[in-house]
C-alpha cells in the first residue's frame, strides 16, 4: 500500500535568515537531518536512513507565504582575508566585519510540511522519522526549529495539502517555477566528505598556516511549480427560480472589476480588529494602493471571464476568476470567504409595497469549471498562439522608433498604426508580456481595434470608467514559439478586468511552414512539396534511427508503395495565396479519428520538425522557413465553406474513357469524394489537360449544400502537392 512521510517543521520564531529563495529547499532540510543525526553520533541504521531518504523522488513542499523584511539583521563573522594577518589565525577577531541578512516574515504558527511518496519500505521511514526529532534548527544558526515526522495514507497526505493555509510546491517536468536543490545518490556522502575537509582545513607549511575550502555538497536542482489559487464564482440571480445568469455586458469589464474590488474592500473592513487582514494588506493586494515594486507579485486579480467557446455564445459576463499568487498573505479559506455571495447589483423594489421587481445578482460559488479551458487554464489546454477577448491597454512608455519591429514579429496590420506618431506597438506587446512574468519567445504579433470574434467589441469601447484612453486599448493576437498555459492576462488594465486572452487551438493533424524568403519566382507546387516530403523523411529518420514506418514514407517494410484502401502516410502541400508549405496527417484526408499509433507518429513528427528553419527545394529556392499556427476557425484550407476551389491541380486516379476531358475529370471528382466520405457535391471543372507521365489532370469548383470543413486534399497526386482546395466565403 502506498503511503507517504511528512515532516512538519515548525520555527521559533516567524523569521527565516537562510540563504536563496523560499520555501527551504529538501536540500536543506536533509543538511538539518544530518546535522540531527550526528549529535548523538552517526551510526549504520541512520546512515543506511538517510541513504534511503536521498534515494527518493523530490517531495512536495508546503510553506506559508512570507515577505521580505524591510531591514537587515546584522551577523557580525570573520572576513576571509585571512593573509592580511599574516595567515595568523589569532588575530582574526581584527578582520570581522558585519553581514547583512534581510530575512523572510511569516507566520510562525503554520508549519512547512515536506512529503515524500514510499511505495512499501517503511522500516527506514521510521528512522527518518526518529531523526527527525532531533532536529534543531532549519537555515542558520540563529533559525531555530523543531520537526516531527509522521507516516500518513496518500488521501492524509491529499487532505494536509488542500487544507493548507499556504502555498504547495510540486516536482514538476516543466521549468518555470522555482528551483530547489533536493538530495540525491551520494548526498550524504559528500556531506560527510565536507565535514571532514572543514576539520582539516588548516594546515602547516613551512611554518605558515595554509588555507584549504572544502568541497560543496552535492544535490540536484529539481523544477517546482507552484499554482496560484484559483476561486471561480458566477454572476446570478439568487432570489430568481432556478437561480439563472446574471450576464454583465462585455465592454463594461472593468467596471465589473472595480465594483467587486470595492465590495470586498468593505466586507473585509467589517471583521473584527486584531485579523491578520488588516487594511493595509486588504488595500496593497487587491488595490494597489501603496503596494511597492515587491508587493506585485503577491497582488490578487479579479478577472471577468466572458463566455466563448461557440461561434453562437453571447460573450456576456457570466464568471469571475479570482486568481492569488501562491505567497499571497490573504489565506483561500478567506479569499473564498469574501467574495463568496458579494451583492454585485442590488434588488430594486416597489417603494410602497416593498414587492422585489428585479433579484439581485451576487456571486456565487461555480460548480462547473469547464469555461476555464477555453481560456487554457492547466497543461492540457496550452496553446501557442493567443487572441484577446478584451483588449489590452499597452503601456505608454514604450521606446517611440521609425525602424520597423523585430523580423520575429509582424507589424500592425491594417493601415491603423502610424509607428512615427505612436508608440511601437510591436514593442509594447513585448513590454507587456515582461511586465506580466511572461518569458516565453513570442514569434509572431498582430495588433488592431476590431475584435477577432464576430460577436465581440472593438477595444475603444472598453475605455469608459477606466484610467484608460481608447487611443492605448488595442485587441492582439501573440504567436508563441512553445505552447503556453493559461489565464493569459496582458497590459497595464490586467488588475482592471482588461487584456484577458484565450488560446486558438491548433488543427489537429497539420504542420505548416511559412517562407520568409528565398522562393523563386517560377517555383513548382509539386516541386516543393516533394522537397518538404525528402526532408521530413530525413529528420524523422535522423530522430528515430529506425527504418522509417510507413506513416513518413508512404511505403511498406519490403520497398514497395503502400497498397491500402486508407491513407495511410503523411500528405505534403505548397498554398501559394498564403506562401507556406503544409504537413497533412492521413486521418485528415479521410476524414476520420487518429489512430494510437498514427498519434504516437504525430508525436514524433513534431520532436522532428523543431528547428527546422530551412529547406533546399532546387530549382525553386533556397527557403528561410517559420513554423506557424493554423487556424481552424479562419484558414481557408480549414474553416467550413459551402464552396470550395482548387489550389493545385487534381490528377484524376482512373481516366474515364467518355469522351469528354471535363466531363471525365468531375466522374473522377465525385468518385473520390464519395471514397473519403464527402458528402454530395456539384463539380465544375474550370479547365483540363493531358499531361504526359501523369495523365488527366485541372482545375475544379465544388459546391456542397452543406458548409463543409477543409481540408480538401484528393486524386493521384494529393500526398505530392497535388489536388488541394480552398475555401471560398
Amino acid at each position: 500500500m502506498t503511503s507517504r512521510l511528512l515532516l512538519s517543521v515548525r520555527f521559533h520564531d516567524g523569521r527565516y535568515h537562510g540563504k536563496g529563495d523560499w520555501p527551504p529547499s529538501p536540500a536543506r532540510l536533509f543538511q538539518a537531518l544530518v546535522a540531527a543525526a550526528a549529535l548523538p553520533g552517526l551510526d549504520d541504521a541512520k546512515r543506511e536512513a538517510l541513504r534511503w531518504l536521498e534515494q527518493l523522488d523530490a517531495p512536495t513542499v508546503a510553506a506559508p507565504a512570507a515577505l521580505q523584511a524591510k531591514t537587515n539583521v546584522d551577523l557580525f563573522v570573520p572576513n576571509n582575508d585571512l593573509d592580511a594577518m599574516g595567515g595568523d589565525v589569532r588575530r582574526i577577531e581584527k578582520i570581522r566585519r558585519a553581514k547583512h541578512v534581510r530575512p523572510r516574515l511569516f507566520d510562525a504558527a503554520v508549519p512547512l510540511h515536506y512529503i515524500w511518496r514510499l511505495d512499501g519500505e517503511e522500516s527506514h521511514a521510521k528512522c527518518i522519522r526518529s531523526i527527525a526529532n532531533g532536529l534543531y534548527q532549519l537555515g542558520r544558526g540563529v533559525d531555530m526549529a523543531w520537526a516531527v515526522g509522521r507516516l500518513i495514507s496518500e488521501a492524509n497526505a491529499d487532505k494536509v495539502l488542500r487544507d493548507y493555509p499556504g502555498a504547495v510546491y510540486r516536482p514538476s517536468e516543466t521549468v518555470g517555477g522555482p528551483a530547489l536543490d533536493c538530495p540525491c545518490p551520494g548526498s550524504l556522502a559528500s556531506l560527510e566528505d565536507r565535514h571532514k575537509a572543514n576539520s582539516q582545513r588548516f594546515t602547516r607549511v613551512n611554518g605558515k598556516t595554509q588555507f584549504a575550502k572544502a568541497p560543496g555538497p552535492r544535490f540536484r536542482a529539481i523544477p517546482y511549480n507552484s499554482p496560484p489559487t484559483r476561486l471561480l464564482f458566477e454572476l446570478r440571480y439568487t432570489t430568481a427560480p432556478g437561480a439563472p445568469f446574471a450576464p454583465w455586458p462585455l465592454e463594461s469589464a472593468a467596471k465589473l472589476v472595480q465594483e467587486l474590488r470595492d465590495r470586498v474592500v468593505a466586507k473585509f473592513a467589517r471583521l473584527k480588529s486584531g485579523s491578520p487582514l488588516d487594511e493595509g494588506t486588504i488595500s496593497k493586494v487587491l488595490i494597489g494602493r501603496g503596494a511597492t515594486e515587491a508587493d506585485k507579485a503577491l497582488r490578487i486579480c479579479i478577472i471577468p471571464i466572458p463566455s466563448i467557446g461557440h461561434i453562437h455564445a453571447h460573450p456576456g459576463i457570466r464568471r469571475v476568476l479570482v486568481e492569488a499568487p501562491p505567497d499571497c498573505p490573504v489565506r483561500p479559506d478567506d479569499l473564498a470567504w469574501g467574495f463568496a455571495g458579494l451583492e454585485v447589483v442590488a434588488p430594486v423594489c416597489d417603494q410602497k409595497t416593498g414587492e422585489i421587481l428585479s433579484s439581485p445578482v451576487e456571486l456565487a460559488q461555480a460548480e462547473d469549471d469547464s469555461m476555464l479551458a477555453h481560456y487554457g487554464v492547466g497543461e492540457e489546454n496550452a496553446a501557442r498562439l493567443w487572441r484577446s477577448v478584451t483588449p489590452l491597454a499597452l503601456p505608454e512608455d514604450a521606446k517611440r522608433r521609425r525602424n520597423p519591429p523585430p523580423e520575429s514579429h509582424e507589424g500592425a496590420k491594417g493601415g491603423e498604426e502610424h509607428v512615427d506618431e505612436e508608440p511601437c506597438v510591436c514593442h509594447a506587446v513585448l513590454q507587456a508580456l515582461r511586465h506580466a512574468g511572461r518569458r516565453q519567445k513570442a514569434v509572431g504579433i498582430r495588433v488592431q481595434r476590431e475584435p477577432f470574434s464576430a460577436r465581440g467589441e472593438r477595444a475603444e469601447t472598453f475605455a469608459g470608467g477606466t484610467r484608460f484612453s481608447g487611443r492605448r486599448l488595442r485587441h492582439v493576437e501573440i504567436e508563441f514559439a512553445e505552447a503556453v498555459s493559461g489565464p493569459l492576462i496582458l497590459g497595464n488594465g490586467r488588475y482592471s478586468g482588461l487584456g484577458l486572452m484565450a488560446p486558438v487551438q491548433q488543427a489537429e493533424g497539420v504542420q505548416a511552414f511559412e517562407i520568409l524568403d528565398g522562393l523563386s519566382a517560377d517555383a513548382n507546387p509539386l516541386q516543393l512539396a516533394n522537397a518538404l516530403r525528402r526532408a521530413v523523411m530525413a529528420r524523422a529518420q535522423e530522430y528515430l534511427q529506425t527504418p522509417l514506418p510507413t506513416f513518413f514514407c508512404g511505403h511498406e517494410a519490403d520497398g514497395h508503395p503502400s497498397l491500402a484502401s486508407t491513407s495511410s502516410h503523411l500528405a505534403f502541400a505548397f498554398d501559394p495565396a498564403r506562401t507556406r508549405l503544409l504537413i497533412f496527417a492521413p486521418h485528415l484526408l479521410d476524414r476520420r479519428s487518429a489512430t494510437c499509433e498514427e498519434r504516437e507518429n504525430l508525436t514524433i513528427l513534431d520532436r522532428a520538425l523543431k528547428g527546422m528553419h530551412e529547406l533546399r527545394a532546387g530549382r525553386s529556392g533556397l527557403l528561410a522557413l517559420r513554423r506557424r499556427i493554423v487556424d481552424p476557425e479562419r484558414d481557408p484550407l480549414f474553416a467550413p465553406a459551402q464552396e470550395w476551389v482548387s489550389v493545385t491541380p487534381y490528377q484524376v486516379t482512373r481516366h474515364a474513357h467518355t469522351g469528354d476531358a471535363h466531363k471525365a475529370l468531375a466522374l473522377d471528382l465525385k468518385a473520390q469524394l464519395q471514397l473519403r466520405a464527402f458528402p454530395d457535391a456539384e463539380v465544375l471543372p474550370l479547365d483540363c489537360q493531358g499531361v504526359a507521365g501523369k495523365g488527366l489532370e485541372g482545375n475544379a469548383t465544388l459546391k456542397f449544400k452543406p458548409a463543409l470543413r477543409g481540408p480538401l486534399v484528393l486524386g493521384r497526386s494529393r500526398f505530392r502537392g497535388g489536388g488541394l482546395f480552398a475555401g471560398r466565403r
